[in-house]
């Protein structure tokens, strides 16, 4: 296949080296692109708003799919003039990237369909903003309603903050006519994290989490960026918190959108607030986040292409989502006075040196390349990127690679990932055992192996997906366990009970199985179905129902136990306890 990838940073990048991983790809073409992916693409100068030249260009070369990395390019409706002269093309209509194009839409659209975000109010005229303004409480948000690059929010601690925001967006023309409307609302508090899916306009395949940094400088401080540093995935987003994002947020405007006409096909990309168990929608983004992608692409272990080609034909039903649990992290290496002003042309040194890192990719995002040498040409210029076998190896990497490259006025955070290792090193830890029954009506029996967890002190998390009923959601929760740092399963189910199997076949995760009783073959059939499974896909059976539930989280407890010298010492008190009550229960009955 020829493919050509509209754009030209660091998401791009990344998606030009993604692509080269399919064995399906002849060859690469990239639209403007950088000095970075000249050697996996051949870069032609066309802008990626210049829609005729593209849609010229890939006639002329015969492409055989486009994918569009920039949100301008799509607003602008590349991906309708392709599809009207046959062409194949990765990304949503022009009324479907609406959601992006328009913050107006959005919050509209949103309050409509029951989806949570913080309450607004849009205004066309600086007289009208600033009068609301005075009856607003602080602090607040000041948004452009179109495209600015991610920066046309602004937070106002104050009043003269607020009104300097109005005037800057509307008065001054910041942002063009993407501030010709604006918007006002709450501010809301709590973690930002992203949450990316692929649809083809009915199924939803979520992505690994992610969060990114929009400050520019350490601890959060300071104006917006396009993005300083992302890291997937995000502890913040538990699997409760996942599963109410995809069910009361990606579906919902999947659905919506369909019944507004304006059918989405592609990523979709919720930036959302959390705060406890609360999550707002901040936006919508239309594409991959950038640096999101970097980081996220490295995860991916499925051909991304046969994804992007399953989106476009509505089959995305019929495709898996095989990720890496291995954390990522990107680090932004920025241009002196970003996100003002900044100079270009600075030569940059030692990107060999830090690409020779284990685990390690260079994404170039401000890059072009003068007589030999690699200089910059953006505000953000590199995202180095690494992968490790946990989230303190993965920063160490990045910040290895960062460190081994040089360029006049060259500024990045340090802090990339902070956030969610203070979140890992906290003491309400991670869960080690998922518990995953096949309806919640099994819940009083599942219940027996949460309490003797409680008890050895072992947290865990709890949630229903059936085989049959939800399969897709059993699977991928599955798939996802590993790097959620569950270390062993316990599935109950009853009837067919196929659900333990289920599991097992996409984890590599022991799996135990408890059969439950919840048909007139007092869970027989549940005890056959779980036991009886083909080779290669081991799950270790207990008896039926309570019983079996709480022998369920005895073993789990014993093979975590083979690591952990607390709960051994756990366990020779739960069975010197068990003798105690039998010879209780022994000296009653004895004369």
């Amino acid at each position: 296949m020829k493919i050509l990838v509209v754009g030209s940073g660091g998401r791009e990048h990344a998606l030009v080296w993604k692509i080269g991983r399919s064995a399906k790809v002849e060859k690469i073409f990239c639209a403007p692109g950088n000095a970075g992916m000249q050697g996996i693409a051949e870069c032609v100068d066309i802008s990626a708003t210049d829609i005729d030249g593209l849609l010229a260009f890939a006639l002329a070369e015969k492409i055989d799919l486009t994918v569009v990395g920039p949100e301008s390019s799509l607003v602008e409706g590349i991906v309708d003039a392709f599809e009207a002269r046959k062409l194949r093309i990765f990304g949503p209509s022009q009324r479907a990237a609406i959601l992006e194009g328009s913050k107006v839409f959005t919050k509209e659209f949103l309050t409509k369909y029951g989806i949570p975000t913080a309450s607004f109010k849009a205004f066309r005229k600086i007289k009208e903003a600033k009068k609301y303004l005075q009856s607003c409480s602080l602090p607040l948000v000041v948004k452009a309603d179109g495209l600015a690059a991610g920066k046309g929010v602004i937070v106002a601690a104050t009043i003269e903050e607020a009104m300097d925001a109005v005037d800057l967006i509307m008065k001054d023309n910041a942002f063009g006519v993407a501030g010709d409307t604006i918007i006002i609302e709450d501010c809301l508090v709590g973690e930002e994290a992203s949450f990316l899916a692929f649809t083809d306009g009915k199924t939803i395949r979520a992505l690994p989490t992610s969060q990114d940094h929009k400050a520019i400088f350490d601890g959060d401080k300071g104006p917006n960026t396009g993005g300083m540093g992302a890291y997937s995935p995000a502890p913040v987003v538990t699997p409760a918190m996942t599963d109410f994002v995809i069910d009361n947020i990606l579906q919902p405007t999947v659905e919506g959108m369909a019944a507004e006409g304006r059918p989405y096909k592609g990523i979709l990309y919720a930036g959302l607030m959390i705060d406890g168990d609360k999550i707002n929608v901040l936006e919508f983004n239309c594409r991959f986040g950038d640096p999101e992608a970097q980081p996220l692409l490295m995860r991916i272990e499925s051909d991304i292409v046969e994804v992007f080609e399953a989106c476009i034909d509505g089959t995305l039903d019929q495709i898996e989502i095989r990720v890496d649990p291995r954390p990522t992290v990107c680090v932004v290496m920025a241009s002196a006075g970003y996100p003002g002003a900044y100079a270009t042309g600075k030569v940059i040194k030692g990107l060999k040196k830090a690409s020779q890192i284990e685990g390690v990719e260079v994404f170039h995002a401000g890059t072009r390349r003068v007589g030999g040498r690699v200089v910059t040409s953006g505000g953000r210029v590199l995202g180095v990127t690494a992968i490790g076998a946990d989230l303190a190896e993965a920063i160490e990497r990045a910040y290895h690679g960062v460190d081994r490259i040089q360029f006049p006025g060259c500024y990045f955070r340090r802090d990339i990932g902070g956030k969610a290792l203070k979140r890992l090193a906290a003491p309400d830890r991670r869960a080690m055992v998922g518990i995953v029954m096949g309806s919640d009506s099994d819940l009083p029996v599942m219940k027996a192996a949460a309490d003797f967890l409680d008890t050895m002190g072992v947290p865990w998390e709890m949630t229903v997906a059936s085989a049959h009923r939800t399969p897709e959601r059993a699977a991928q929760w599955a798939k996802t366990a590993q790097e959620r740092g569950l270390r062993i399963i316990i599935a109950g189910a009853g009837m067919a009970a196929h659900l333990a199997g289920v599991i097992a076949a996409h984890t590599d995760l022991p799996v135990i199985g408890v059969p439950l009783d919840a048909s007139p073959l007092q869970g027989m059939d549940a005890l056959l179905s779980t036991v009886q499974m083909p080779p290669g896909i081991p799950v270790a059976t207990m008896a039926i129902g309570k019983a079996g539930s709480k022998n369920a989280a005895v073993l789990a407890v014993r093979i975590l136990a083979l690591n952990d010298r607390g709960l051994a010492a756990g366990l020779v008190a739960f069975r010197q306890e068990m003798v105690q009550e039998v010879e209780e229960k022994a000296s009653r009955i004895l004369r």
